[in-house]
């Protein structure tokens, strides 16, 4: 479930980030500047973990493979 939702949170991260490129605001509030801190520093950290190259269906298709093992935490 975690790797579903770094994947999840990468692609909607990904996603803003073009959308807001696209859009050309310049001006930002300081709650905007904040939010986009955030989005820059998570991005950064998931694009240096395995994660960036997976996508939903992998992760699912492992998890499905693995739930035969009865993996405990």
């Amino acid at each position: 479930m975690y790797l579903d939702l770094v994947s999840w949170v990468f692609q909607l991260l990904t996603d803003l980030k073009q959308q807001r490129k696209e859009s050309g605001k310049n001006k930002q509030s300081s709650g905007q500047q904040n939010l986009n801190t955030i989005m820059y520093e998570t991005l950064k950290y998931i694009s240096k973990t395995p994660c960036r190259y997976q996508s939903p269906e992998t992760v699912r298709d492992f998890l499905v493979a693995m739930k035969g093992h009865k993996l405990t935490k």
